[in-house]
């Protein structure tokens, strides 16, 4: 099962921290894949949910691209990593509202909270709506440490 913090975030919410460069690097030296919004701003990459908070450059993404997730947050983030798709960049990366689903540009479903069992499925915030994660391959959460256990 893969187990992925939201937005960094480990045993909670913490609006203050979400999506911080160095918050990142805590969920993901503690051994989990991390969701991060991304925003592509006049060229320039930014992280952040509802704003470009954060100033991060390609290669802080490309360095953390095995455990990133990344959700593009405006259609200019969309395409910058569409053209850097024909470089062979490794970068998961995907786009959505409230969309059932999606699929990631490694083609593996990332399913809103609410919609499960998909298989082989990524289940979004599943306590919200106690979803079934039985079929999933994995989790993203902002309570990913309450899953460790399961997903031994």
């Amino acid at each position: 099962m893969i187990l992925i913090s939201h937005r960094g975030n480990i045993n909670g919410k913490n609006i203050q921290k979400e999506n911080h460069p160095s918050y990142i690097d805590t969920a993901i030296e503690a051994g989990y894949n991390v969701e991060v919004d991304v925003w592509c701003l006049g060229g320039r990459l930014f992280l952040g949910h509802d704003s470009g908070d954060y100033i991060v450059d390609i290669n802080w993404l490309e360095n953390r691209s095995s455990k990133l997730w990344i959700h593009c947050k405006n259609y200019e983030a969309v395409e910058y990593f569409k053209d850097r798709d024909s470089w062979g960049d490794d970068l998961n990366y995907f786009w959505h509202q409230n969309d059932d689903l999606t699929l990631t540009s490694k083609n593996i479903v990332w399913a809103y909270p609410g919609k499960q069992p998909i298989k082989h499925s990524i289940a979004v915030l599943p306590e919200i709506h106690n979803d079934d994660v039985t079929h999933c391959i994995g989790i993203c959460s902002d309570v990913i440490e309450n899953y460790k256990d399961e997903s031994k």
